[in-house]
């Protein structure tokens, strides 16, 4: 498909600067794009590109003052990075919109009940009850549980797993191989020393416009439901248990895991690696870095975390610092014990 300058630029609420007829029909990276493609500079380390860029069209900010002149047409726009983004997203929509009807071999359960203009790829198996909105799109090898519902235009990737009683809401992509509902870690400790496992008899309720990466493990609840709510994103290989609740608009970045019954505030951010334990609190709006170990309720909003275990950002960055320079303390503290040491033999 082919976008002139002018229609690239309605769409995204910006200004032609040069050929409003210029032509694209790709995207292509600001350091590498060649003629035909559309590319972007959000970032102003990549500004030096942007002069001999062989793109045809370039979204920028309008804050940018160029320092030379451009082969390209330039589109300005508030967030050029936010810009393309919408571009993208609307080009990948008009792709996956293209896919309607179910190939072969798939298994329906004649009870379940499927919306409008659907896709369902080859090897799903759908069960008992289930219910898929309109324009659902279910790449190959889905498995989806008795009493499953996935909401309109939701799209889930190959190999994704939803087991039974779960419910998907509307918009929310499942990246591929990635499994919801299987059983929380519960297990209750015998007087014989062994473990005597608790059904896991509740399920879990993603919301609307929900992200989930590939290879992510979000458990069902023992009783009640684990809950992904609208607008969050979760990473690839994230482990979330049984009974956690994730808040509105919340990021969490890859390998995170998050302990049962632990509940997540709106618009936090949890950096890679972290690991959170069960049964407390993030508040709003809190920060928690890479590799970071969080091990009690954080009940101040907008709180910055760092460490394992984690605590105040700016004091443990301190604490960094004097690490750094024990060595050299260690020095300097062995010179001053033997000039104590000379100051007691000579008095």
């Amino acid at each position: 498909m082919v976008f002139t300058a002018v229609q690239i630029a309605t769409l995204i609420q910006g200004e032609i600067v040069g050929d409003e007829r210029a032509e694209v029909n790709a995207f292509g990276k600001i350091e590498e794009a060649k003629k035909g493609q559309l590319a972007f500079l959000a970032n102003p380390k990549y500004e030096e590109f942007l002069y001999n860029c062989k793109a045809s069209i370039i979204i920028i900010n309008k804050s940018l003052e160029l320092k030379h002149e451009t082969q390209a047409t330039l589109i300005r726009v508030e967030n050029a990075y936010s810009a393309f983004a919408t571009l993208l997203n609307m080009y990948q929509e008009m792709a996956t919109q293209q896919l309607k009807g179910t190939q072969d071999p798939v298994f329906i359960h004649p009870t379940s009940k499927i919306g409008d203009q659907v896709f369902i790829g080859a090897f799903t198996y759908i069960g008992e009850n289930v219910e898929l909105g309109n324009n659902v799109k279910l790449f190959p090898g889905i498995f989806l549980g008795n009493n499953v519902t996935i909401g309109e235009g939701s799209i889930l990737h190959a190999g994704v797993k939803i087991y039974h009683d779960c419910k998907i809401g509307k918009n929310v992509t499942i990246h591929a191989g990635s499994v919801l509902g299987s059983d929380g870690f519960g297990y209750a400790p015998q007087t014989d020393g062994s473990y005597k496992k608790v059904p896991q008899i509740g399920n879990v309720v993603v919301e609307d416009f929900v992200e989930i990466g590939a290879n992510a493990t979000i458990d069902r609840a023992t009783i009640g439901s684990t809950l992904i709510k609208a607008g969050a994103k979760l990473d690839n290989l994230i482990q979330v248990a049984h009974n956690v609740e994730v808040g509105n608009n919340t990021v969490i970045a890859a390998q995170a895991g998050i302990s049962g019954s632990t509940k997540i505030g709106n618009n936090v951010q949890i950096g890679g690696q972290a690991g959170i334990v069960g049964h407390i609190q993030i508040a709003d709006g809190c920060k928690v870095n890479a590799q970071s170990g969080v091990t009690k309720t954080l009940k101040t909003p907008n709180t910055s975390l760092t460490g394992s275990p984690a605590f105040d950002y700016t004091s443990a960055l301190r604490s960094q610092a004097i690490t750094r320079k024990l060595p050299d303390l260690e020095k300097r503290v062995a010179e001053l014990e033997k000039i104590i040491q000379q100051l007691k033999v000579n008095a």
